[in-house]
């Protein structure tokens, strides 16, 4: 392993184009958790981010959810316009300014995403499950540094 002081492009040719191959596997994963987690794709991946997002943050503004988001309000109006439609999302008027909604997740969509994220953890398990003793020690000892990287820690 390279020193701490290593650069991101010293480490990649130190180790055989680390960020290339951490890239790909990245992607790799999420693509096959995504696609594990809703098989029969019933919702766009921007859906899916949005609703988790109203989740995580609680009652949101669609301003708010737009930033979060990184896409610009029309584009978070259709997101939501879809998820209500769906009944995942509802959108609720502020009591003190009637100018300003904030949307929440339904009963349904808690259910869709709470299904959507057992089905991911069930997949990631499995695949786990495959490796080695030694592969999961190290993932182990990596996930720290995965999650600072992530923006996690």
């Amino acid at each position: 392993m390279p020193p701490r002081s290593s650069s991101p492009s010293e480490v990649a040719d130190a180790s055989h184009e680390f960020t290339p191959r951490l890239r790909l596997a990245i992607a790799r994963l999420t693509r096959m958790l995504r696609q594990y987690a809703d098989p029969e794709a019933t919702l766009s991946q921007s859906l899916v981010s949005a609703l988790a997002t109203v989740d995580r943050c609680g009652p949101v503004t669609l301003g708010r959810l737009a930033e979060l988001e990184r896409v610009q309000p029309p584009s978070i109006t259709r997101i939501v316009a879809k998820l209500e439609e769906q009944g995942l999302l509802v959108r609720e008027l502020d009591d003190r300014d009637r100018r300003v909604a904030r949307v929440t997740t339904t009963p349904a969509g808690d259910a869709f995403l709470k299904q959507s994220r057992t089905r991911r953890n069930e997949f990631l398990d499995a695949r786990l499950a495959q490796l080695s003793a030694d592969d999961l020690e190290a993932i182990t000892r990596a996930l720290p540094a995965i999650e600072r990287l992530a923006g996690l820690l």
